[in-house]
């Protein structure tokens, strides 16, 4: 079976912005490719090549016919008592809608009858001519277009192409100049968008192309034609891959071990930046390096795209590697212009570094207070105080008072970083720049890790504080936005959250189970209140449900099933640390043969408990038991019961479970031969009593019956 031609479709517009192009390029060839299937111009073996470079948009897909087949159509047209007469004939109704549909009354006695709901309804089958590949991929590359995830659109003039001169606009990411559409050798000439109609054309790198225009002969030749005589590499992640290569081997000719940095936003930036990469060695002056490294890759990875060269330990040398997008024969005046550029960059950060010097953090504190933090909030001043005063109170929970004073400079002194100069220039070096000030004031090590720690984790997967007094800071910093905003009902949205509470409350969560701090949850935020006096109302119940929806949606990020989890968070474990010892222990038990039958036998309990008439005590009188199935049951709880407990007590929630296990037969039999709701009132008080009893003893470490299948 031969194989249909293969389609290139080419959009070549002015730069794309770089941190958007792989996106776009996959979104432009995949909607692509779904619109081609879903009109049966290209089939699930049709395999997709997406192109991006910095000026160019493009797809080649395999195996896409020049007419899609034709279907079978069954339509609805009404019902048979409206669309034919008492005696059969086809009603004025009925001979209008066919006539709609290209056909007349011939085709009556073709139709088909079928039952549509409670009544019998009139079908046509027809027909549908396939569509050809010029109406569809117009279609296609319209919605494709349409689609695209945009950044932000631009409108620009295009000359209209008739015979009268003027101008019209356009909207797209950047100006577009040229169409390509070729269906193997064919130009598929009908194709327009943006203004633009289709060619075999395009054009390669702005100076080191061999020709311009490039002929683009065939759609299999996209790629060789552009590499060859454009000097470009149109595959996204064949530049990155180049890019990566020449990364290496540069560094293997510095030679001593060095390595560049490793930064994959970075890599992806630079690859939508250049056509075909050449990577060239530069340097600058030693005597830069006595700046924090973290401030000289900063300016070197954001204003300049270069990729620091850094040694076996680490540590930054006074080398770096630069993408360039030309490869001329003397590469001296590219290398030069580099050196030039960053020259000032990090003259900069040495002069913002000598000048944040000569001031102590503390002496920086005053001037929180001019800065505002949220206007129903106060300024940053008012928030340190917060900060400290529930720092305090976390450190006496803990019991760690001995931490007392280190904990309060360094929440005293968390934020002071904000108004140096470093941080202004650099707001991504906060709490970085902090700990380096704090050394230099010759602040206590523990004090200056705090300062810089107390934003982590940042991001997901990031490392939380290091040492005890940076993780109560950390602690208290998050609590302080989110006991807050939730305070003044500023709550994140579906699509918004500006203050990054989802992130913070993550990170109060990992805090607390990693760190396996004994504290209690509610009590945390709760304590936390007095710190905002009359700013805020009490939301702490609003952002208990918050946490804990982060925390099971984290929890099933991890692998453990949804009923697991439900079963865990039931009762709201108030120390977090506890919960996964709580979701092993349950996972252990849902293998138990015996796991069935009594979680179903739980929930049966529990709702045979909610429909009593008031609460149940868990009390049982012995002597009021009257049937043997209770009696068994009883002598079971008195046995299981107190083993189970001291489990618990002792945290081995997997072994308190499997010793409830025990209960299975006599709870069974319980159901069996016993009327809960005897007539003698004192007698159904008793065993709902011993019902109650035995709900508590079962629903410690989660509410079993969640595990039931619904």
């Amino acid at each position: 079976m031969t194989s249909s031609p293969h389609l290139l479709v080419e959009l070549f517009v002015e730069e794309l912005p770089p941190k958007a192009l792989k996106k776009l390029g996959d979104a432009f060839a995949q909607v692509l490719l779904q619109q081609l299937r879903a009109q049966g111009l290209a089939g699930n073996d049709s395999q997709l090549t997406a192109y991006a470079s910095p000026r160019r948009l493009a797809a080649l897909i395999s195996d896409v016919l020049p007419r899609a087949a034709d279907k079978q159509v069954s339509q609805k047209l009404m019902p048979v008592a409206v669309g034919l007469s008492a005696d059969g004939q086809p009603t004025p109704a009925l001979l209008k809608k066919l006539a709609a549909l290209g056909a007349d009354a011939s085709v009556v006695p073709q139709l088909k009858r079928a039952q549509d709901g409670k009544a019998e309804a009139l079908f046509y089958d027809s027909t549908a001519a396939g569509v050809s590949l010029a109406e569809g991929l117009q279609k296609a590359l319209t919605e494709s277009i349409a689609k695209l995830p945009i950044p932000k659109v631009m409108t620009y003039q295009l000359e209209t192409n008739c015979e009268l001169p003027g101008w019209s606009s356009v909207q797209f990411v950047r100006p577009a100049h040229g169409l390509v559409a070729l269906h193997g050798a064919e130009v598929l000439l009908s194709i327009e968008a943006l203004g633009l109609k289709a060619g075999n054309t395009t054009h390669g790198h702005r100076f080191e192309a061999l020709v311009d225009p490039l002929l683009i002969t065939d759609a299999d030749s996209y790629a060789k034609t552009l590499a060859e005589q454009g000097a470009v590499i149109a595959n996204f992640d064949e530049r990155k891959a180049e890019i990566v290569r020449q990364l290496q081997a540069a560094a293997e000719r510095v030679g001593g071990g060095v390595k560049p940095i490793d930064d994959e936003a970075l890599l992806d930036e630079v690859t939508a930046l250049v056509e075909r990469p050449h990577v060239l060695v530069c340097a600058f002056e030693k005597e830069f390096l006595d700046v924090p490294q973290e401030c000289l890759i900063l300016t070197m990875k954001a204003n300049q795209k270069y990729f620091p060269l850094l040694a076996a330990d680490g540590a930054l040398t006074n080398q770096f590697l630069v993408v360039s997008n030309i490869s001329p024969a003397d590469a001296s005046a590219v290398t030069g212009g580099n050196e030039r550029v960053v020259r000032p960059r990090l003259a900069d950060a040495k002069f913002f570094f000598d000048q944040d010097r000569k001031k102590t953090l503390a002496s920086r504190v005053e001037a929180l207070d001019k800065v505002v933090y949220h206007n129903k909030l106060g300024t940053q001043g008012e928030r340190v105080q917060r900060v400290r005063a529930i720092a305090k109170s976390i450190a006496q929970q803990l019991g760690a008072t001995q931490l007392g004073k280190q904990v309060d400079q360094a929440a005293m002194l968390a934020k002071t970083d904000l108004i140096t100069d470093m941080v202004g220039e650099f707001p991504e070096l906060q709490g970085t720049m902090g700990r380096y000030y704090a050394l230099n004031d010759q602040l206590d090590t523990a004090v200056a890790d705090a300062i810089e720690d107390h934003y982590k984790p940042r991001f997901a997967g990031d490392v939380l504080p290091r040492g005890e007094v940076g993780v109560i800071v950390a602690l208290a910093d998050k609590l302080e936005t989110l006991v807050g905003m939730f305070g003044i009902g500023n709550l994140p949205t579906g699509d918004r959250d500006p203050f990054a509470l989802r992130r913070h409350a993550l990170g109060v969560i990992r805090m607390l189970v990693e760190k396996d701090l004994p504290l209690d949850l509610d009590t945390l935020l709760v304590s936390t209140l007095p710190a905002f006096g009359d700013k805020i109302e009490d939301a702490s119940a609003a952002l208990s449900d918050f946490i804990y929806d982060r925390l099971a949606g984290s929890l099933r990020e991890q692998g453990f099933g949804a009923q697991e989890v439900d079963a865990v968070l039931a009762y709201r474990p108030q120390r977090l640390a506890d919960v996964q010892k709580r979701l092993e222990a349950v996972r252990a038990f849902a293998a138990l043969p015996e796991a069935p039958a009594l979680a179903a036998a739980n929930k049966r309990v529990g709702n045979i408990l909610k429909k009593a008439d008031g609460p149940v005590r868990a009390h049982v009188d012995a002597a009021l038991l009257q049937e043997q199935a209770e009696k068994d049951l009883f002598a079971a709880l008195q046995t299981v019961a107190p083993k189970a407990n001291a489990q618990f007590a002792e945290g081995d929630y997997t072994a308190s479970l499997q010793t409830l296990a025990a209960l299975r037969t006599p709870v069974d039999a319980f159901f069996e031969h016993v009327m809960v709701n005897a007539e003698d009132p004192a007698l159904k008080a008793n065993r709902l009593g011993l019902l109650a009893t035995l709900h508590d003893a079962m629903n410690r470490i989660a509410d079993l019956s969640r595990l039931v299948a619904a």
